[in-house]
């Protein structure tokens, strides 16, 4: 009974952190509809803060609890400048370029981190009075577990009076149910978003800072956080402040008795419960359906013009240079080159759905995984042959999209991005868990191709014919009749539907044409490195390919070609060139969506 009781507890501790990042995430999605993926890197900096201000500061009640406001306060005001230098100036972009901005805001504050406070992990001092425990039907549990409890609960109750009793509250309320009227209204919006964001980020740095005393501080927390904060805030439904509350006290719970029932899914619980909650509650539990663009994640369609006679004979010049390069560039330069043919093919693949059909996918690294393995399979526990396990590649993937695709597209918006991001992560914890069939952790390694694919010039003119061939399919699609259908639907269900076109279908065989092709990325990249892990379809390589599409420009065809080319190159000097590469990037990111927002493709032609 002990057990169980501490347990809970544990479980409504979680909870109370989880729920403290999700608040601030869900109210600035609320009124900004900002997907902002740098709340994850406020967190971290309240940790950081607080560690500085726990371990310098002296000791006692109130400089340990005066630093974590502090620490909180100062967060808060870093979020205001981020929202007046760079959000306040795209908030009229389409809402993935936002998101691409947030994205470099979480580079830069990365290694901003490591070049303070170092790469080391940080362990800061207990609480004062808070050492030790409870006894809870003779079981102990934290002292400062259980203030934590109290101070979510807290901030639940101040946060309720906030929105309910007062005029900053109520238009928080309006604001996050029809932002477009509240302007109409007169109402002063860029002061309110200043706020709203200071809130939300302060909550955020509130949150990190309180973990101080529970864990070590360190450079992955930022992405460790955001996507258990996303889950909270889809499950509970975007924009309610109860139903952020609600999912954290259910994930909470599941992930404190998961280990214990389910121990071999705990790594992946809380997707599978977001995937099952969206399924059955396609807005959250306790969300509505949104009013206007309210969680929509807007891509501009692009033109459907073919390219230009200029176009065209640039487009061959370029392939023929292509075709050249493996006579004459080094072993480094076609490793390199080789492994941008695969992210073209890659980055196509996910513009495919997010560009002609209008889907966006936090998640497609999935299919490029399970191509993978796929391939990698066959090799290990068949020893097929190079070209047999090329086949399996597409295959097993576009299976597995038109499994996963049949949910995700019965969704739109945040919605539909976040349940292809539970799915990818039930694909990772697979392959990750299943230790026996895929090797776990430790990958497949031995995955080579035969003594004729082993010279680089092969490799690379193998991975152009193929990756390039891929991409060429694909842009024939998009101009073709299936492609004009695709972009019907994105454009307005009701009139395609009103002309016989089944809308539903339609996006159920993109997403799953979309992951075969990713699958056969996957599948080259595998003969291309000999080895397979489960890093191969995790968050951080789906978000590698929403760099390259937007980057590129969404609104184009030949855009992921160009953004996969740019940012693979741009990454791979960046690393040879600073141990500050991230930043680096980051500021790059920042700066083209400031300056560039049709992307890089944006900047010449319009094809």
């Amino acid at each position: 009974m002990g057990n169980l009781a501490v347990q809970a507890l544990s479980g409504l501790a979680s909870a109370a952190s989880l729920f403290l990042v999700a608040a601030g995430l869900t109210v600035i999605f609320g009124v900004t509809r900002i997907v902002n993926f740098a709340h994850g890197s406020f967190y971290m900096l309240g940790a950081y803060l607080g560690w500085t201000l726990a371990t310098n500061l002296p000791r006692g009640h109130v400089p340990f609890w005066g630093g974590v406001v502090l620490a909180a306060v100062i967060v808060g005001l870093v979020g205001v400048v981020v929202e007046l230098l760079l959000l306040r100036r795209i908030y009229k972009a389409p809402e993935l370029f936002q998101l691409l901005a947030t994205f470099g805001v979480v580079l830069v504050v990365q290694d901003a981190a490591l070049w303070i406070w170092g790469p080391q992990d940080l362990l800061g001092p207990r609480a004062p009075g808070l050492r030790g425990a409870v006894y809870i039907f003779d079981s102990r549990f934290p002292l400062y577990d259980l203030v934590l409890i109290g101070i979510g609960i807290a901030v639940f109750l101040l946060l309720w009076l906030l929105f309910q009793r007062t005029r900053f509250g109520i238009l928080v309320r309006a604001a996050t149910a029809d932002r477009e009227m509240v302007g109409a209204l007169g109402v002063n919006q860029r002061l309110l978003f200043t706020g709203v964001f200071f809130l939300g980020s302060a909550l955020a740095g509130l949150a990190g800072a309180l973990q101080v005393p529970r864990e070590s501080v360190n450079l992955q927390m930022d992405l460790a956080i955001i996507a258990e904060a996303f889950v909270v805030v889809v499950v509970g439904g975007l924009g309610s402040l109860p139903g952020a509350a609600l999912a954290a006290l259910l994930l909470g719970q599941m992930q404190a008795f998961g280990i214990l029932v389910f121990p071999q899914i705990t790594l992946v619980l809380v997707f599978l419960v977001m995937a099952a909650v969206l399924v059955v509650r396609p807005y959250g539990l306790l969300g509505r359906a949104p009013a206007g663009h309210a969680a929509s994640l807007h891509i501009v369609e692009p033109p459907i013009a073919p390219l230009s006679p200029r176009g065209r004979l640039v487009a061959a010049v370029a392939l023929g240079l292509a075709m050249l390069a493996p006579l004459v560039l080094a072993d480094y330069a076609l490793v390199v080159m080789t492994e941008i043919c695969v992210a073209i093919l890659f980055a196509a693949t996910l513009h495919f759905i997010m560009g002609p059909g209008g889907m966006a996918s936090f998640g497609h690294a999935a299919y490029f995984g399970i191509g993978a393995y796929g391939a990698a399979l066959l090799v290990k526990h068949l020893a097929a042959p190079m070209e047999l396990s090329l086949l399996a590649a597409p295959f097993a993937a576009g299976i597995a999209g038109l499994a996963f695709g049949w949910f995700c597209v019965r969704l739109s918006g945040v919605y539909a991005a976040m349940l292809t991001m539970a799915f990818a992560q039930i694909a990772w914890s697979t392959a990750f868990q299943w230790v026996a069939f895929t090797g776990g952790d430790n990958g497949i390694l031995g995955v080579w191709p035969p003594a004729w694919a082993v010279p680089k010039p092969v490799q690379a003119w193998g991975a152009l014919v193929l990756c390039l061939g891929g991409a060429f399919l694909l842009r024939r699609m998009i101009f073709a009749p299936f492609g004009a259908a695709l972009r019907a639907q994105r454009d307005s269900v009701l009139r395609a539907e009103a002309i016989g076109i089944d809308t539903m279908r339609t996006r159920w065989f993109a997403f799953a044409i979309a992951a075969a092709f990713a699958g056969l990325a996957g599948g080259l990249f595998a003969f291309t490195k000999g080895s397979v892990f489960p890093t191969y379809m995790n968050i951080s390589r789906s978000t590698d390919g929403l760099l390259m599409v937007l980057l590129g420009g969404v609104q184009t065809v030949t855009g992921p070609i160009i953004g996969a080319i740019a940012y693979t190159g741009l990454h791979e000097q960046l690393l040879r060139l600073t141990d500050l590469w991230r930043a680096v990037l980051g500021a790059i990111i920042i700066a083209l969506v400031l300056f560039f927002p049709r992307g890089l493709a944006g900047l010449g032609a319009k094809q």
